[in-house]
């Protein structure tokens, strides 16, 4: 369906696919307004938000433009507000006066300056305009050498739109029959993509409101505040096992061999590096190798910690540390010098045939991708070093609830957070015999075990394409 049809969905196909929304000027106006229906808020930034010369501009997530044939766009700035006005100053002494011809585009609550339209310079804000709209007073002296008689000037409008509670308003006077467009940041864009698949933690929190709470039901009263705490702390342990929570940077590791661990990071996943094919390769972590000491302390000739001065002992460099670093990892691994890195299965030479046939490697350790350990105190992922300068890609798990985007909970695991939610607020409340408390115990694991199984996404023809395997004899 092009447009929403009463269903779930409320955004349009252009609004989806395009993350844009657009309006056809019925009549001709100032401060007209045009309301958002997107799924996403819109934000903006602070101060005049509407100006790309500001830092509030960045923070914008959607760009409002316009066209004459709902075709070609143009973004809605100030500079794309200017008009020309052939001035002529008037006496100097105070403040300055520029009489120009009567323009109706002087209208709307707005913010005007004076521009030189040729060299871009701004003579001064507006601050008075007669009701003609032909005398404008300026907020400064001229410069020394004032305004010559038919200078080619513009008036730009400073804020050519503003946002509240998601609606636009436009202050200038706008064409009848031409075009206003809200186009989200491409950013913005991506979030929106997908996101059907997800329910959002607050209409979760409002649905069980409505739902399980309330009288002659199980639940008679709770507070929200009750509800949101248990609501989040399903989302987060479903994040560890369950939903699909796991997040991913694709980093690149620098000289010093230490990557700063994501700020929302609860567990790695898997790490691996990426050839010239784009081919991952995993990366291993040290266990028993190698690990970062959590303190390095200085000692005395007894082995006694060495305090300074404030009675805190004193640290030095880890000897531990500097050894692995300069580690040649092929002296671990036992592998073979050479420069096939891409997983190009055809490019092998004749010798490639003795691969594998070497006796006495530890297979724990025989591996030429390296290997990987986190530092818990400086809070790092260190690596050994023939892995600098390579691309990886970090793979991790969060908690659900660092951010906005996180707080969605997939439509196939839905029911098993109410359940959860039901049997975590009848956990703790007076007055519940134990039996229903075991009941809503198990319905949770019963559907916490529906949905485990649903997000599996096991699909039968990639089960088919691994047993395929099974028929070969000879395996690489």
């Amino acid at each position: 369906m092009a447009t929403p049809n009463g269903g779930l969905i409320n955004e349009t196909n252009a609004q989806y696919y395009a993350g844009t929304q657009q309006f056809i000027i019925a009549a001709t106006a100032v401060n007209q307004t045009f309301t958002s229906t997107f799924d996403t808020l819109l934000s903006v930034g602070t101060g005049n938000y509407s100006d790309p010369g500001t830092n509030g501009f960045n923070l914008n997530n959607f760009k409002v433009n316009t066209s004459t044939d709902g075709s070609t766009w143009a973004e809605l700035t100030p500079a794309s507000t200017d008009f020309d006005a052939v001035g002529t100053p008037l006496s100097a002494g105070g403040l300055a006066t520029v009489n120009i011809a009567a323009n109706a585009n002087i209208l709307g609550g707005s913010i005007f300056v004076l521009v030189n339209k040729l060299t871009g310079f701004v003579y001064g804000t507006i601050t008075t305009i007669n009701g003609a709209n032909t005398l404008l007073t300026l907020d400064k002296v001229l410069p020394a050498a004032g305004i010559t008689n038919n200078t080619a000037l513009s008036v730009r409008r400073i804020q050519p739109w503003t946002m509240v509670g998601n609606i636009i308003t436009v202050s200038q006077s706008l064409t009848i029959n031409t075009y206003l467009q809200i186009e989200m940041r491409d950013a913005t864009v991506d979030d929106i993509h997908g996101s059907y698949e997800y329910t959002r933690l607050n209409d979760v929190i409002d649905n069980f409101l409505i739902a399980y709470v309330g009288a002659g039901k199980l639940i008679p009263s709770v507070k929200r505040t009750d509800v949101i705490f248990h609501a989040r702390r399903g989302l987060q342990e479903f994040s560890y096992d369950t939903l699909k929570s796991t997040r991913s940077q694709e980093l690149q590791i620098p000289s010093s061999l230490s990557l700063i661990i994501p700020q929302d990071y609860v567990n790695y996943v898997k790490l691996s590096w990426v050839d010239g094919m784009g081919v991952l390769h995993p990366i291993y972590p040290t266990n028993n190798l190698n690990q970062s000491p959590y303190e390095t302390l200085a000692q005395d000739q007894l082995g006694h910690p060495i305090q300074d001065s404030n009675a805190i002992n004193t640290e030095v460099s880890s000897t531990m540390d500097a050894a692995w670093n300069a580690t040649d990892p092929r002296l671990i691994s036992g592998g073979f010098q050479n420069n096939l890195d891409n997983a190009n299965v055809l490019n092998r030479g004749y010798m490639d045939g003795a691969l594998g046939q070497r006796y006495g490697l530890d297979p724990v350790t025989s591996q030429k991708n390296g290997w990987f350990k986190i530092d818990e105190r400086k809070g790092t992922f260190n690596f050994t070093s023939n892995l600098s300068g390579r691309i990886i890609l970090l793979e991790y798990i969060s908690d659900g609830n660092a951010y906005d985007l996180d707080s969605r909970i997939p439509k196939l695991a839905e029911e098993a957070l109410y359940a959860h939610m039901v049997h975590a607020i009848l956990s703790v409340s007076s007055n519940v015999q134990e039996y229903v408390v075991r009941r809503f115990k198990q319905e949770r694991s019963a559907k916490l075990r529906n949905a485990k199984i649903r997000l599996s996404n096991i699909k039968l023809d990639q089960i088919v394409q691994v047993m395929r395997g099974k028929s070969k004899w000879l395996k690489f």
